[in-house]
């Protein structure tokens, strides 16, 4: 009992003590621990940013795709395209700037709704990749485009490869990162090049992946980093889901949406570019030419008669291309050495030989100067400085142009029976 006294009688004395001392600290605690500063409330007039990606329609100009940039309005919620696809073909001299490379493209702001309604009747997906931009990136971007799309300032000097529709796009909003998707997106590479790129995604229309092949020259033929690539709307797309924003500290893109699916043949895959069929087509025409030559001269006349003229007008147009235009991209075109403007020399001999005549000394000599000219072909083909990638054309043509020789090399002289 007493023990339990003078506990009771030391906790009533202690008590007292020890509950200033608790108050005390937690008093102490409350002061000393800062309450953190409240974030600062996001910028309610900030707009949101988007990249709107098509998928390729089957118009020949559209196989590439197409993008622009989407600005939606913080307070009202409207969407405004930016797209820099626009070009005006009743434009006075259209057809002649479009032929010498100077074509004239321009920015165009309209409703988004509007932009999509056309995909959406032709049947051609579109989907929306949202940027993670802070406030003063996104409000910046916007500003700009709507500068961008004020009339005097809309148009544009248009090149396939390097100022187009999708590296508008890129270039606004590595302008609005400070050059950060530039110093991301340099560095990388899939190993593709302008020519690749043009070649598979014109597969689907013969006619032209064969001009892109035949009309393109070496400087289509450089590897492209991602930032080059980006000249194809779907390549940009996907360039953008593996950048960063250094401004945010995350992904660039925020969110992605498929706002209307592809109901057209999807976008076509790269395929290996073998040249040995090419090769056996070259060798099988070649040989029979030179196996018919000396029983059938005229027939072999006949054959190659519209193959020369196809090949002066071919190579007729590379030069045209090179001297008359700024297509830079088609210049020093090697497949000169193929489709050379020469062969139209050889006609008139080859209407004498389809006449029973003998052709001439001059056509032999020209004959063989034209078959020799592939062997030049592929000596700059092996070379390692600025390559052009025409190994198939190559490996057809030449053995087409030594069949021929070999089909007239004595007819040239002959008078046929």
């Amino acid at each position: 009992m007493s023990g339990s006294w003078v506990m009771r009688d030391a906790a009533r004395r202690i008590a007292p003590r020890l509950i200033g001392l608790l108050l005390l600290l937690l008093a102490c605690g409350f002061a000393g621990a800062s309450t953190p500063d409240p974030a600062p409330p996001a910028d309610a007039s900030a707009p949101r940013i988007g990249v709107a990606t098509m998928q390729p329609g089957e118009i020949f100009f559209e196989r590439f795709g197409h993008n622009a940039l989407v600005v939606e309005d913080a307070s009202t919620g409207e969407r405004t395209s930016y797209n820099f696809g626009f070009f005006d073909p009743d434009e006075p001299g259209f057809i002649m700037r479009f032929v010498r490379g100077d074509m004239r493209y321009r920015l165009a702001a309209l409703p988004f709704g509007q932009d999509l309604r056309y995909y959406e009747e032709v049947g051609r997906g579109v989907s929306i990749q949202w940027l993670d931009l802070d406030d003063a990136q996104a409000r910046g971007l916007a500003e700009a485009l709507s500068a961008n799309a004020q009339p005097e300032n809309a148009y544009y000097r248009y090149d396939y490869f390097l100022d187009n529709c999708s590296t508008r796009v890129r270039d606004a909003i590595d302008a609005a990162l400070g050059g950060a998707l530039a110093r991301q997106t340099q560095g990388r590479s899939h190993g593709t090049t302008f020519r690749s790129e043009a070649v598979r995604l014109a597969s689907p229309a013969p006619w032209m992946w064969l001009g892109f092949d035949l009309g393109l020259g070496p400087l289509a033929d450089r590897p492209q980093p991602l930032w080059g690539e980006s000249f194809v709307p779907m390549r940009l797309a996907s360039a953008l889901d593996e950048v960063g924003n250094p401004a945010t500290g995350r992904p660039l893109v925020a969110s992605a949406t498929a706002l209307l699916p592809q109901r057209l043949p999807p976008e076509p895959f790269e395929a290996p570019r073998r040249w040995w069929p090419w090769a056996l087509a070259g060798i099988l025409i070649g040989a029979a030419c030179a196996l018919a030559g000396p029983r059938m001269p005229r027939t072999v006349a006949a054959i190659a008669l519209p193959f020369w003229a196809i090949c002066g007008v071919l190579g007729a147009l590379m030069l045209f291309i090179w001297f008359g235009t700024e297509h830079r991209f088609g210049w020093a075109n090697r497949n000169l050495f193929l489709l050379s403007p020469l062969c139209w020399l050889l006609l008139p001999g080859g209407i004498r030989l389809l006449r029973g005549r003998a052709a001439g000394r001059l056509f032999g000599l020209l004959l063989a100067a034209v078959a020799t000219l592939p062997v030049v072909a592929l000596f700059f083909y092996w070379l390692p400085v600025i390559p052009q990638q025409n190994l198939r054309w190559i490996v057809l043509f030449g053995p087409i142009h030594a069949g021929l020789w070999w089909a007239f090399r004595q007819s040239a002289r002959t008078r046929l029976r």
